[in-house]
């Protein structure tokens, strides 16, 4: 009979070395497998690249949560930021457009054991090149490389809302008073910062039907300072609002009281002869409103308008009795703003 590798129940020495053999084998398969993974799904550069990912699917909560991203209180506080800086910009819907054509330029191990990874990529029409330093952390099974961002890629935003305190970044709106109190919610442009993933393209704006802002395109870059303005300005129909209002207070107001000097209005006349009827009034010209930003309302400048008044006089000279007529030019001026509510508030000046 052949021998079957086994004498008395026990493995030959022949089938031991092939057992253990086979083991070798298998291990350095393993740790073959092992080290190509950890060289490539789970390498530095694959950790950036999935960054980079997340913000093109616009998952900024898995991009916000990455390693190394999100800021603690003592990197706020070097950064300059208060403890409670705004993230609302973090998420998803916001991000005008993200970086594209991302191709790893190099990765470089340090002799801490950290990588340097360099990225290029179009950031709108801009080609940038950025370097991320990568850290390891505790291997995923004690075995599969894990990473973090050394320094976040965060980038800091200041928006002022000029004139308005809302703005409108993507599909969202927020209000740069969110995190202010006392004299700070009065004031007639605020500013704020926003922390917000990076690389990535914004665009803030603003519109109602009383203010609208020209849309502004920021494109910031991992780690960058970014100011932006969102410029409210009042619209058409904010400032045919308002000419209606100074129409109204001129003729009704105003051009009512049978009076040589309207109570509160910005026309009159003085005149030395006696009056015999009740002075008419009609308003031939109204100022025609125009309204620039001043520093704590939108104003609108001393602007001309015609008032004419007809009134029966008698001359103290000689008695005569005659209609007097005359066009009595004057200027308006006034300060408006918008109300909470939404309602208009003019203050004559």
């Amino acid at each position: 009979m052949g021998s079957s590798g086994r004498r008395g129940g026990r493995l030959s020495p022949a089938a031991i070395a092939g057992w253990a053999g086979l083991a070798v084998v298998l291990v350095g398969a393993f740790l073959a497998a092992l080290g190509a993974l950890n060289q490539t799904l789970y390498g530095a550069s694959s950790f950036v690249e999935r960054y980079f990912e997340a913000i093109a699917n616009d998952d900024l909560i898995t991009a916000s949560s990455t390693p190394g991203v999100q800021l603690d209180a003592a990197e706020l506080e070097a950064a300059g930021l208060p403890a409670d800086v705004s993230t609302a910009m973090m998420r998803s819907g916001v991000i005008a457009s993200a970086p594209e054509d991302v191709r790893i330029l190099s990765d470089v191990t340090e002799d801490d054991g950290s990588h340097t990874v360099s990225v290029s990529y179009r950031l709108d029409t801009a080609i940038v090149e950025s370097s991320f330093r990568v850290s390891p952390i505790a291997p995923l099974y004690g075995v599969l490389n894990r990473w973090e961002f050394a320094t976040s890629p965060l980038a800091i935003i200041d928006v002022t809302a000029a004139h308005n305190p809302l703005f409108t970044v993507g599909t969202l709106s927020l209000d740069t008073r969110a995190t202010k109190s006392g004299d700070e919610l009065t004031a007639f442009s605020q500013t704020a910062p926003y922390l917000a993933i990076a690389p990535a393209v914004y665009e803030f704006h603003y519109d109602s039907t009383l203010l609208e802002a020209t849309h502004v395109t920021a494109g910031v870059e991992p780690g960058s300072h970014t100011a932006v303005t969102v410029d409210a300005l009042p619209t058409d129909t904010f400032v045919q609002r308002v000419q209606t209002k100074v129409d109204e207070f001129l003729s009704e107001t105003c051009a009512s009281q049978a009076v040589l000097q309207p109570a509160g209005c910005p026309f009159g006349v003085e005149l030395d002869d006696r009056v015999l009827s009740d002075p008419t009034w009609r308003i031939d010209a109204s100022p025609q409103v125009t309204l620039v930003p001043g520093e704590s309302s939108f104003e609108m400048p001393p602007t001309d308008g015609v008032a004419h008044i007809t009134v029966e006089l008698q001359s103290l000279f000689d008695g005569t009795v005659y209609t007097y007529e005359e066009d009595v030019v004057f200027t308006l001026a006034l300060d408006a703003s918008v109300r909470p509510d939404g309602s208009i508030s003019i203050q004559l000046k």
